[in-house]
């Protein structure tokens, strides 16, 4: 079965004129493709694994009773404030390794993918062939940004979900203290894991434009791949260094760590909507940008 079967196309003249059911089967013909890759699946059984080390060694660390980080409390951002909770409460098992996963593993990820999403049609061949369909490059690129969205959504929710379930196995789990030190049920405890997964998720929609960019200006997914966690690992780099604070608020990078505002009583909203602001910004610029450059550039594979 061809992809159009796939897909649901069309032909002949009414292949003019694609229908809202088409584009819903060609969003789903890019969902399946992408989440039945084996680089994909290796992804997220990669991020699945990092709750699963974190929370055993925290176990084996507080075995004898001391406290995980060598008794590190709230100060010295989300993760030290979230590890000294662990052993107390299993679900900040989900806050620590969202936070140990945001800096890197989580985008390094999402850049893979979204590098991959144009430039690697384009080295496989496939590229002119989808542009033969009714979609147009607009909507193409538009659906290609969908998925690597829904793959920013999914991607964080194995983590959660990991963490989650390995923190309850491990550790005991019931009322927890937030940052402020306020009691919150459990019920609301998860609650809040779900608004920061959220908001971890909606953290990533800036470097998936901009690795989608990157997509658009080479026709090898390799090295948009490449391309892209290179640029993430700069800007971490840069958001470091003290001498950059002027621009550091502008990097998508430099407000991630803030959905640990959630965890306060009441919720610290300022850097979170800061953040968001910068991601939809993000989005808009190089989402732009790479629907400038892809609407026009000559496709020749």
């Amino acid at each position: 079965m061809s992809r159009a079967d796939v897909l649901g196309e069309p032909v002949g003249e009414s292949a003019r004129t694609p229908s809202p059911l088409w584009s819903l089967g060609l969003f789903r013909s890019e969902l399946l493709t992408t989440f039945r890759r084996w680089r994909t699946l290796a992804l997220l059984a990669v991020l699945a694994a990092v709750p699963i080390l974190v929370g055993i060694a925290v176990k084996i660390e507080t075995s004898d009773g001391s406290s995980p980080g060598g008794g590190g409390g709230g100060g010295g951002g989300a993760g030290p404030a979230f590890i000294s909770q662990v052993s107390n409460n299993g679900l900040f098992l989900v806050f620590t390794a969202l936070a140990a996963t945001l800096p890197f593993f989580l985008p390094m990820a999402i850049g893979v993918v979204a590098g991959d999403a144009i430039a690697g049609e384009s080295s496989a061949g496939t590229l002119r062939y989808l542009l033969v369909a009714p979609a147009g490059r607009s909507r193409l690129l538009l659906t290609k940004y969908a998925t690597v969205i829904a793959f920013c959504l999914a991607a964080t929710l194995v983590v959660a979900v990991s963490a989650l379930a390995v923190g309850a196995l491990l550790f005991p789990v019931g009322d927890l203290i937030t940052i402020s030190g306020t009691r919150i049920t459990y019920a609301e405890g998860l609650g809040r894991a779900l608004l920061i997964a959220l908001v971890v998720a909606a953290s990533l929609v800036g470097i998936a434009a901009l690795g989608l960019f990157v997509s658009t200006l080479t026709g090898s997914g390799i090295a948009a791949m490449a391309t892209t966690v290179g640029l993430l690992i700069t800007v971490q780099i840069l958001d470091q260094i003290p001498q950059l604070d002027a621009l550091q608020p502008y990097f998508f990078s430099h407000y991630w760590l803030s959905f640990a505002d959630v965890m306060r009583e009441p919720v610290y909203w300022d850097d979170l909507v800061k953040n968001l602001g910068l991601q939809a910004l993000y989005a808009a610029v190089f989402g732009s940008a790479a629907w400038a450059r892809f609407t026009t550039k000559d496709i020749t594979a």
